[in-house]
């Protein structure tokens, strides 16, 4: 009966006007995220932060999430119809689904793929407010040391699902450690690390960072790729599967639904690791594996199923434990706290309306995104038409005015600039920066709870291991470190982000 009446607490919050106008916004603006090559959706959500500055907390999070999941929805579009995944969670929808489209069948792999993932939507939306009750419950028996070890098992995470070589995700992780504990140190009040700039007293602004990593430098980084847009022509003349094909892919959308319902809970998780994990799945359970890669319709459903679930479970940690499990999560961290909301366990008890409202939201968002997806195909494909380098300008000017907006100082524009050229420079050695902010947002947070830990222990060090969450939490890092280093997890993890 709890989680009926928390639900329609969450409705009547969501069902407002102005946040169903919020809502349906943020599901517009992700697709047209996920349809355009080159922009994802972290870069969006960087660029906007400080738009929703000025927004309730309800609805700038509701904004922000509908244009998460509303990627995921929009990258198959480009997948199908003209093999370029607009999101890398779309990358394996492309083997399958862009088959469909040379075979005629377009109109089936892009309803299908919408419908695997309104049904994963609406389970995970169920699975949310469902785990989220026992996990606050659980994160009410966290402390300082308990805090910090999940901290270091987030991180961990990262490493491990980072691209590229791991000692480079590392590197990054560290990096954003340091980078994170820049400004006045809050118990000495001695400045650290500022250069004696003054405008470093506070700290470097999250918002400049973001822009500039996800925004600034993933923009200069398309701009310097060829973009190939020859589109595919099709006749969309019935989008509706046949009784067999939606058969086929019921357990298909069951297991992927599954499958990136758990793995989008996990450090370092989310939408893009779920669709690998569910098509590999699909693949090895299937009868004949040989019709993968060759237009199985189920090679669709079951990635689609299980980017978007993960999309939506990566909420859990975040919205819970105040932890996030991956860089977009980050951001949204970074939007609570500047929205004045601390992000824990304290915020379903605090902030109910603003709780279960984001969690209804979601799945009013995958209604809209069913109607925005199908019926108009055809704009989303036409705006592939649109030369980039025209596109470029307008945001980047974006970039400029939000970042500005921020603290009304061209500070932030010049740290936002240097962060952009960094960002690029990251890339082309290959170093992924989504360790690097994970680290720069809970740099504070672990040095804070790390303090706190030892202030009340005493300066004794075995408080991490003589309790029983943090030394689990502890060991799962160490484990996890353990199987990366294993010649054979090495070989298949340069197998699966080669592909």
């Amino acid at each position: 009966m709890d989680l009926i009446a928390n639900l329609a607490t969450g409705f009547a919050v969501a069902l407002t006007p102005a946040n169903l106008g919020f809502c349906f916004i943020g599901a517009l603006i992700g697709t047209l995220v996920g349809v355009l090559p080159g922009i994802a959706p972290i870069t969006t959500i960087a660029i906007l932060l400080p738009f929703t500055f000025t927004l309730p907390p309800a609805s700038s999070l509701i904004m922000l999430a509908g244009i998460f999941y509303g990627a995921q929805y929009g990258g198959s579009t480009t997948a199908i119809l003209v093999n370029v995944p607009g999101e890398s969670s779309s990358i394996v929808t492309c083997l399958d689904g862009h088959q469909m489209a040379k075979q005629g069948r377009a109109g089936p792999a892009l309803a299908i793929a919408a419908i695997a993932s309104f049904f994963a939507g609406t389970v995970s939306t169920l699975v949310i407010a469902t785990a989220s009750v026992p996990m606050s419950w659980l994160a009410l028996k966290f402390n300082a040391p308990e805090y910090f070890s999940l901290m270091v098992l987030g991180l961990t995470g990262a490493v491990v699902l980072a691209h590229g070589a791991p000692e480079k995700a590392v590197a990054m992780v560290l990096v954003g450690l340091l980078l994170g504990l820049v400004g006045i140190d809050v118990n000495t009040g001695a400045p650290r690390m500022t250069m004696d700039i003054a405008e470093l007293g506070d700290g470097i602004g999250f918002v400049p960072v973001a822009i500039g990593l996800f925004g600034f430098a993933e923009l200069a980084i398309a701009l310097g790729q060829p973009q190939d847009r020859n589109l595919l022509s099709v006749k969309l003349s019935s989008l509706w599967p046949s009784r067999e094909e939606i058969r086929q892919c019921i357990p298909a959308m069951i297991r992927g639904t599954a499958i990136g319902s758990v793995l989008g809970v996990l450090p370092g998780g989310g939408a893009a690791l779920s669709s690998f994990a569910a098509y590999a799945v699909e693949k090895k359970s299937a009868r004949d594996p040989s019709r993968f890669g060759r237009g199985a319709i189920e090679g669709v459903a079951a990635p689609e199923a299980a980017n978007n679930a993960g999309a939506q479970t990566s909420f859990i940690p975040l919205l819970t434990l105040g932890i996030p499990g991956n860089a977009i999560m980050a951001l949204m961290v970074g939007a609570m706290m500047i929205q004045g909301v601390q992000p824990g366990p304290q915020v379903m008890t605090a902030q109910p309306q603003l709780f279960w409202g984001v969690i209804a939201s979601m799945w009013l968002g995958n209604l809209m995104l069913i109607v925005l997806n199908l019926p108009m195909i055809g704009l989303w494909v036409a705006l592939l038409r649109v030369p980039y380098r025209l596109m470029f300008p307008a945001i980047v000017l974006f970039c400029c005015i939000g970042t500005y907006s921020t603290g009304n100082t061209v500070f932030d524009v010049w740290v936002m600039l240097l962060f952009g050229v960094l960002g690029v420079f990251f890339v082309k050695v290959g170093a992924e920066p989504a360790p690097f902010i994970l680290g720069f947002i809970l740099g504070p947070l672990m040095e804070e709870n790390f303090r706190r830990a030892m202030y009340l222990s005493r300066g004794d060090a075995t408080v991490f291991v003589e309790r029983p969450i943090s030394a689990t939490l502890l060991a799962m890092s160490v484990a996890l470190l353990v199987i990366l280093v294993l010649p054979a997890v090495k070989r298949k993890r340069e197998e699966v982000f080669k592909e």
